[in-house]
């Protein structure tokens, strides 16, 4: 099955791919390289006030004009993008949690499964910092680039699955097995988008992931982590190297962001700064 009409045709041009084939293992795995190299992660909306809705047929078409999203915009956006293509693709309840001896799915990340040619993997799109690949829905540790991770069942009341990513922020995100819609993060993404407290509220950020590493902008700091070498950071001095960073190292469009709306971002983002300086002082 071929699609290159309708809603997708822009992200298909986003993602490089101008005559995806029939659905296959190989062509999942293109797809997904392809996504997560030139989709990024980023909250510049949200971080702005005005969240995107998380349809994800509005979010394909974002992704087509130059600009990404989160968890809700970038697995949903995918995972229809991956339906029009012929692919069995789930959605599942997820959540990612700094402790990692927790098993709960507690809601705040939409995660993937796809069944190609009698298989079934684990794929996403939307942690920024995941598997390069998507990983076998079956229990094992994987390496990609450098980079370990682990998928086992998920030792709750509900079957599902862990994920584990020992090095990332993040070491693990639970989700169930049992089917979901989009309709079931809309609460969570009104929470993580709208409160104070919500971290894509109080920092801005963008990632990217290609086959060595990870694009990670935290504020003013620009970081390449390299699994081997670790961390390359660097403070960057003005706004004129924040949007440069966001163009060129994170691929995104900001045609449609006017003059006030990059003030106001660099002011936020330089604010914010100020204060993680002090913190840091204190």
């Amino acid at each position: 099955m071929t699609t290159t009409t309708g809603i997708f045709t822009g992200y298909l041009r986003r993602l490089g791919i101008t005559e995806p084939h029939v659905p296959s293992v190989e062509g999942l795995f293109a797809l997904q390289r392809a996504h997560l190299e030139r989709v990024a992660y980023e909250n510049i909306d949200i971080y702005l006030g005005r969240p995107p809705a998380i349809d994800p047929e509005l979010s394909a078409v974002r992704f087509g004009a130059g600009r990404g999203g989160y968890c809700f915009h970038l697995n949903g956006g995918f995972a229809a993008l991956l339906e029009s293509l012929g692919y069995d693709v789930t959605l599942h309840v997820g959540g990612v949690d700094e402790d990692p001896t927790t098993r709960k799915a507690n809601g705040n990340h939409l995660a993937l499964t796809v069944r190609v040619d009698g298989e079934a993997f684990f794929v996403d799109a939307g942690l920024g910092d995941g598997p390069y690949e998507p990983l076998p829905l079956r229990e094992g540790t994987y390496e990609q680039g450098g980079f370990g991770y682990r998928m086992e069942p998920l030792d709750g009341p509900e079957p599902g699955w862990t994920y584990h990513n020992p090095g990332g922020p993040f070491p693990v995100m639970n989700f169930l097995s049992a089917p979901a819609t989009m309709a079931d993060f809309d609460a969570e993404h009104l929470r993580l988008s709208t409160a104070q407290d919500s971290p894509f509220v109080r920092t801005f950020a963008a990632l990217r992931r290609d086959a060595t590493g990870i694009d990670l902008l935290r504020g003013r700091v620009l970081s390449r982590i390299d699994p081997e070498k670790g961390p390359v950071e660097r403070e960057l001095g003005g706004p004129e190297e924040l949007f440069d960073a966001l163009s060129g190292v994170f691929g995104l469009e900001l045609g449609e962001l006017s003059a006030a709306d990059r003030d106001e971002l660099w002011a936020r983002v330089q604010q914010a700064h100020e204060e993680w300086l002090a913190s840091r002082e204190g």
